[in-house]
């Protein structure tokens, strides 16, 4: 059964077409995957659909009875309402049928009304209504949608206005969910998402029985959860595969060699007609040779149908992207070891005075010492990178990914232990935030100030590779999109001379078509890599190793993602095995680790000869209540603390000063009040 019809859409900014007469209709239970390079008109069509967008001509038709949710790129949230709030609104068509159902509860009390019989059909048609639509589970599928998203409870009572970014697509995105509409529109859902998140998302859409549209990047994303994939390229519909994201790509090149094919034996069939023509219009052969010339022309200009449908026999060549073309190269081998990392601490102090600079002397090291006060993020193990190696950083947001890699860099001090170079290694760095570009200076400017003697054409060859041509090199940076950006930065990656790159999120705002051609040129580059990411197929395709960020410290294993998971999946089904009790250097139980709650006491026998103590049982049933008390306050604290230190990092990143004091000094009174809760904790369940 068709749910939407999409009839002849055609879409012109001024006097721009993005893309004309695009045609598809989305059956109950579809799963689409809307792909094609930045710029194609993807999330235009997803808001034309969602009627936030009206077309130039064409239209879109949605099935009677039924519901839809659009989920943009960036949400928006007004008010004070705070993230319950924000739950409950979605769900409010459930909470007033429970309030008509309450209402009808008490008026059936009075059995002797006239109208009590249809009062109770009615009442009957409303419990049906509310329990089919999940209504007597509402809190726990508000409490799994939140926490599968990476919300904690104490979150739940904050007012979604001061969320970040990040946190009110996730917020947003919550919402779509639980409101369970019959379609479902979703631009970029996995952009804020950490690892957890993602696999807890993906588990959701891959067995809800509603029908989803969804734009991402995150081709990983996209194979466990489509089934269709739907095409926009050169303007216009240009392929509808019923396949997930891998499958759709061996069709599409099955396709484009049929294609490519066609063309061949169409062109090589216009050359011999154009010859024959030649040859004999006017000699004996001249009816025939009229007679091929009018196919010719048919096939090249096409001719009007018994329908009058105009009909279009030329097979054009087929047409491929537009690809970034870089290339990466090392002037200099460095030496076997290329990094080790030595009891190294990584994190931010809340007092600066006493701190060692990082020094550039790579026999001795970096070293620093570690302050009275500080939020300690990492406790690394010794780790040691060898030349040639791939390493993938993976790990929870705010989980400190991003503060090591600037620590290794140089760019952030360490808290505690070193940061070795090997031998002639020289870093190039690539980060996240791109705050190495300058706002103000030009795409031109910017590939001068790496190389200030490049000769203009040599400039404008280079960024035609990154799909920079025309006027665009002297665009201003501040004026560029997300992903026009990464392309600048990618391309002075190219002109530097490094063999290791240290690279943060680096497929952040760029499309598939762009991560591909990235991954090829890493896989050629003859240097080492240290990565941070979040596309797991671009993990899986690069990297040889995963360092996995976690509970304050990093696991390494040897591997790509795909053996990664393979373990991790296997490791799962094996009984678990206790883990021994962690403490902090100071003695407490680890922050990182919450306290379980307190076992419960085998009952003694009972004997008749000795008295019950009651005062005993109440103070047993006071010191318990007051156990459970504290691991709620805990769990809140620590939540709270996580925060923080995302906040932190965030504002590292900014760098805001200030702001990163501020929350310092946060964090150090609520690492008091945890310590004071752990440790009242310990003497009442000791």
């Amino acid at each position: 059964m068709s749910i939407l019809n999409v009839g002849g859409l055609t879409k012109y900014y001024g006097a721009e077409l993005i893309f004309s007469n695009i045609n598809f209709q989305i059956a109950k239970g579809d799963k689409v995957a809307l792909v094609g390079v930045n710029g194609a008109g993807k999330s235009t069509i997803m808001k034309i659909i969602a009627g936030i967008e009206e077309p130039t001509s064409g239209g879109v038709h949605m099935a009677r009875g039924h519901t839809q949710a659009y989920l943009a790129q960036e949400a928006q949230f007004s008010g004070e309402n705070t993230l319950l709030d924000e739950m409950h609104s979605a769900l409010a068509h459930l909470f007033e049928l429970q309030r008509q159902i309450s209402a009808l509860e008490h008026a059936l009390a009075d059995t002797d009304a006239p109208d009590w019989e249809a009062r109770m059909e009615q009442y009957g048609e409303l419990t049906h209504r509310f329990e089919h639509a999940g209504g007597y589970e509402i809190e726990h599928r508000i409490e799994r949608t939140l926490h599968g998203l990476g919300f904690s409870e104490a979150q739940y009572h904050q007012p979604v206005g001061q969320f970040s970014g990040g946190q009110k697509t996730r917020a947003a995105l919550a919402a779509a969910l639980l409101a369970d509409p019959d379609l479902l529109l979703v631009d970029e859902p996995t952009n804020h998402l950490d690892l957890a998140a993602l696999e807890w998302l993906e588990r959701f859409l891959k067995d809800w029985d509603g029908t989803l549209i969804v734009i991402s990047h995150d081709r990983y994303f996209l194979d466990k959860v489509t089934n269709r994939t739907i095409e926009i390229a050169n303007g216009r519909l240009d392929g509808d595969y019923p396949a997930g994201y891998n499958r759709y790509l061996e069709l599409k090149a099955e396709k484009l060699e049929l294609l490519l094919k066609q063309f061949q034996a169409q062109q090589e069939f216009i050359a011999k007609t154009e010859d024959f023509i030649r040859r004999f219009k006017a000699g004996q052969r001249t009816k025939e040779a009229r007679g091929r010339e009018k196919i010719l022309n048919r096939l090249k200009h096409g001719y009007q149908g018994a329908n009058n449908q105009w009909i279009n026999e030329r097979i054009d060549a087929p047409q491929q992207q537009k690809r970034l073309a870089m290339s990466l190269g090392t002037q200099v081998r460095s030496g076997d070891m290329v990094l080790r990392l030595e009891q190294l601490v990584v994190g931010f102090a809340a007092r600066t005075e006493n701190q060692k600079p990082r020094t550039d002397d790579k026999k001795a090291g970096s070293q620093f010492s570690l302050l009275d006060s500080t939020v300690q993020l990492i406790t690394c193990p010794n780790l040691e990178m060898q030349r040639g190696q791939r390493v993938a950083l993976m790990g929870a947001n705010g989980s400190g990914k991003t503060t090591l890699l600037r620590t290794i860099v140089g760019e952030h001090p360490a808290l505690r232990g070193q940061v070795r170079l090997g031998h002639k290694v020289v870093i190039n760095y690539y980060a996240q935030a791109h705050e190495g570009l300058q706002m103000h200076a030009t795409v031109f400017d910017e590939i001068r100030r790496i190389k200030p003697l490049i000769k203009e054409t040599e400039a404008r060859t280079l960024l035609g590779r990154f799909l920079f041509s025309g006027d665009d090199v002297f665009k201003h940076v501040g004026d560029l999109s997300g992903g026009e950006r990464s392309r600048v930065a990618l391309a002075q990656l190219t002109l530097m001379a490094g063999n290791l790159l240290v690279l943060d999120e680096p497929t952040n705002h760029l499309d598939i078509n762009a991560r591909e051609a990235l991954e090829l040129v890493l896989n050629e580059y003859n240097g080492s890599i240290l990565f941070v990411s979040h596309d797991r197929y671009f993990i899986d395709a690069v990297a040889d190793t995963i360092w996995m960020v976690g509970e304050g410290t990093i696991k390494p294993f040897n591997g790509n993602y795909s053996e990664f998971t393979t373990w991790q999946e296997a490791a799962a089904r094996e009984p678990a095995i206790p883990p021994a009790p962690r403490t902090a250097s100071n003695g407490q139980p680890a922050p990182a680790s919450r306290p379980a709650a307190a076992p419960a006491q085998p009952a003694a026998p009972a004997d008749a000869s000795k008295p019950i103590d009651r005062g005993a049982e109440r103070e047993q049933r006071k010191r318990q209540r007051r156990l459970a008390a504290l691991e709620g306050e805990i769990a809140m604290l620590e939540d709270e603390q996580k925060k923080l230190g995302e906040e932190m990092t965030a504002a590292s990143i900014a760098g805001d000063g200030k702001r990163v004091k501020a929350l310092e000094n946060q964090y150090a009174e609520l690492h008091d009040m945890l310590s004071s809760r752990y440790q009242e904790w310990s003497a009442s369940a000791g």
